[in-house]
């Protein structure tokens, strides 16, 4: 999720800067939690954010290692094997302000806890009978450092290793040593990690190793409206209340892909939040400011209508259709430039008509006049209501020496409005995405978190698009004028049945003018 993003962005590029190397490892320590599906979504996340790792490295590459340094450990005297069940193990532990009491199997020779570890890795016992300790303080303030677990039995197959063991290695064992094999000189962690760092260094220090890795902990992303634990996020989706981990909802990195937001806004994003020791809450308008920033140097400028409403332009004569000249907003002379049919009947947005104006209202009006962008001046001369007096259809004139670049109409207008020909006009399906939540903290609330999700974070329009969508590929970023920047949706969206997902909304002045 966007919170790996800011660790990924500082890890590969502090090793940029420093002209060093990063690794990509995963931990599967865990073989009842690992998953190929998990590992092959992250490599491609990591890629889509622009790094390359050096090496693709798993923590089950170590893991026969691994296994002749817990034995090296029960050698020195500073591991051994212990029967307490998990409640009697919690029991002894004690509590942060009261020490903890040495397990009665701690004194086991090391000749028995060799022969007992054996045993584990052979699956001689039971899973949950047994674990390997470490043998440190069981009085250290420091909980992490009282006797912790180095070892386990879980006969689970692996999805690399398969059924080769039954005993698995814990993080906080496998963290460090890991890294001190790579050779890793500095292992870069969030702010969690700070009180199991006097952990990852015994380890080190006891097996020894020349050269220690060395852990250094930053403060980790908190955004403002949105969760970023991986629990409540998988509540989500397995309680459907989203599509899927790529939902354009969800604060997952192939939810802002499918989105439409950018690598390069992503890492600008990264970049701009910084790195701290002390947490706090980033305002996700930031993130917003970085997409709207990027697409608005990059994206092409089309035309759609999102909610529309049908304009008969009475003098225009009927069956004739022409093109006029849309600029796309880019630099580049071959792309800058598209046509566009322009005939009798249009569609322009509901919002840019008001049968009763207020004062400052620049759009469509009885008696009122408005530029068609790159088109012509159209006046409203008549208003078509159905039986429930709903607006249906507005009738204009328009001048026909106003087109523009030929103007010589001499007409003054304050509005421009955009449009779609009726009979060219491409049917969409165009989704609207708010923030997924509702409140500023969802976390830190009286209620379940589920409780304060946004009831509008998903609105569904029936639209329309210039023609030129027809040529469109999903995944490509554009700007629907006056509206926002948007994608095809690399999922839904295909020929004959077009789906576009709203990256980020334009500021509007008008919403704002209005609500005031």
């Amino acid at each position: 999720h966007i919170g790996h993003a800011k660790s990924i962005c500082l890890n590969f590029g502090v090793a940029a800067d420093y002209k060093g190397k990063c690794n990509l490892r995963f931990d599967d320590t865990n073989p009842s939690k690992e998953s190929i599906e998990y590992v092959n979504a992250i490599k491609k996340d990591v890629e889509w954010l622009g790094f390359k790792w050096n090496d693709l490295l798993f923590t089950s590459d170590y893991f026969d290692k691994l296994h002749g340094y817990a034995v090296e450990l029960i050698k020195l005297g500073k591991a051994f094997v212990d029967d307490s069940t998990a409640e009697e193990a919690a029991a002894l532990k004690g509590t942060p302000t009261k020490a903890g009491t040495n397990s009665p199997f701690r004194n086991r020779s090391v000749a028995e806890n060799l022969e007992l570890f054996e045993g584990m890795k052979n699956g001689k016992f039971a899973e949950g009978s047994k674990v390997l300790r470490a043998k440190i303080d069981m009085s250290s303030p420091n909980m992490h450092l009282r006797d912790p677990f180095i070892y386990r039995i879980k006969k689970v197959n692996h999805h690399r290793t398969g059924d080769k063991w039954c005993i698995y290695p814990m993080y906080d064992f496998a963290h460090g040593i890991s890294d001190a094999i790579e050779k890793i000189t500095h292992s870069l962690c969030t702010l969690e990690f700070e009180v199991h760092r006097p952990l990852y260094d015994w380890f080190l220090e006891t097996l020894p190793f020349e050269e220690p890795p060395r852990q250094i902990e930053f403060a980790r992303l908190n955004l403002n409206y949105t969760v970023l634990s991986k629990r409540k996020l998988l509540q989500l989706v397995e309680e459907g209340l989203v599509e899927s981990w790529d939902d354009p909802r969800m604060p997952t990195i192939s939810g802002f892909r499918r989105r439409g937001y950018t690598p390069e806004s992503i890492r600008t994003f990264c970049d701009k939040v910084g790195v701290a020791k002390r947490d706090g809450i980033v305002d996700i308008a930031l993130l917003e400011h970085s997409i709207r920033e990027d697409l608005n140097k990059k994206a092409p400028r089309y035309m759609g209508v999102l909610k529309p409403l049908k304009v008969v332009i009475t003098n225009y004569p009927e069956g004739k259709t022409e093109e006029v000249e849309a600029n796309n907003g880019l630099a580049d002379e071959e792309l800058k430039t598209r046509k566009m049919p322009f005939s009798r009947e249009i569609y322009i947005e509901q919002d840019d008509f008001m049968e009763n104006p207020v004062r400052k209202y620049f759009r469509l009006a009885p008696d009122k006049v408005v530029r068609l962008k790159h088109a012509y001046i159209i006046k409203c001369e008549e208003v078509i209501k159905n039986d429930a007096g709903e607006i249906t259809e507005v009738r204009c004139i328009y001048y026909p020496d106003s087109k523009s670049g030929e103007d010589t109409s001499g007409i003054k207008v304050k509005g421009t409005l955009h449009w779609i020909s009726a009979p060219h006009a491409l049917e969409a399906e165009i989704r609207i995405y708010d923030r997924l939540f509702s409140v500023e903290n969802p976390d830190n609330q009286e209620k379940d978190f589920k409780e304060y999700i946004n009831p509008d974070s998903l609105t569904v329009l029936k639209s329309y698009l210039e023609p030129h969508f027809k040529t469109i590929k999903t995944g490509e970023n554009f700007q629907l004028i006056r509206k926002g920047y948007f994608c095809l949706d690399t999922k839904d969206s295909k020929k004959g049945a077009l789906v576009l997902n709203q990256t980020i909304a334009l500021r509007d002045n008008w919403a704002k003018k209005n609500k005031k």
